[in-house]
């Protein structure tokens, strides 16, 4: 609720070249209280003009479109509307550049045969901040892009103290601050702490380029707990 019990709109975006799967999307997410499509694109040049135009709250974004795609406006509208968390839509079998529109600032994707609530629920997830992961297709993700290579940046999380690490790792498995906390046996509050510093230390904005970092870093290794 917005002060004075006004119910808050959260406003959407959706791109997609296939007209009757973008349909479906804006049906679903119109017909649920709360939520509101305010402007739809074919394509990635559209796709970041209707964002700039609009500045929605969430931006639903398919890969394979005609032009520039998907990878190259979530990296857009990431850098010229930081206010607007992107969402990826994916077929995943199909698509190659997941990972890198992830790294490009996407908080997270949805495979198109999602269930509605769970494109609504990703809908209301990211309007709040929060990185949309989930785990089984993250993990396929990792095991798919993470080679055994370590970049040169694999400095980064040598900045951690031995706790922010574990932190990182479990943060990397898809664990929420409750689940840390119970593997940890520390408090959830403390939990939060630990992330937002390690987010601060990593000079990342959410989990997944968290997540992306302990991977890209070879601090989490595919298949490795």
């Amino acid at each position: 609720m917005a002060p004075g019990g006004v119910p808050i709109t959260i406003r959407v975006t959706v791109a997609d070249d296939q007209a009757v799967v973008r349909a479906g999307i804006v049906a679903i997410l119109d017909a649920e209280p709360g939520l509101s499509v305010v402007g739809q694109a074919a394509d990635g040049e559209s796709a970041v003009a209707r964002v700039l135009e609009l500045r929605p709250d969430v931006a639903l974004m398919d890969i394979r479109m005609p032009g520039d795609g998907g990878l190259a406006a979530t990296a857009r509208i990431t850098a010229d509307a930081p206010g607007t968390r992107v969402v990826v839509l994916t077929t995943f079998d199909l698509d190659e550049y997941v990972f890198a529109a992830l790294r490009a600032g996407a908080v997270g994707f949805l495979l198109k045969d999602a269930e509605p609530e769970r494109v609504i629920d990703a809908v209301r997830v990211a309007a709040r901040g929060a990185a949309l992961l989930d785990p089984v297709v993250t993990r396929r993700l990792i095991e798919r892009y993470a080679t055994g290579d370590v970049p040169a940046d694999a400095a980064r999380p040598r900045q951690l103290t031995p706790r922010e690490t574990e932190v990182l790792r479990h943060v990397a498995r898809g664990l929420t601050n409750a689940e840390i906390a119970a593997e940890l046996g520390i408090s959830p509050a403390t939990v939060k702490d630990h992330v937002a510093v390690v987010l601060a230390k990593l000079r990342v904005r959410d989990r997944v380029q968290a997540t992306i970092a302990a991977y890209e870093t070879g601090l989490v290794r595919p298949g490795v707990r």
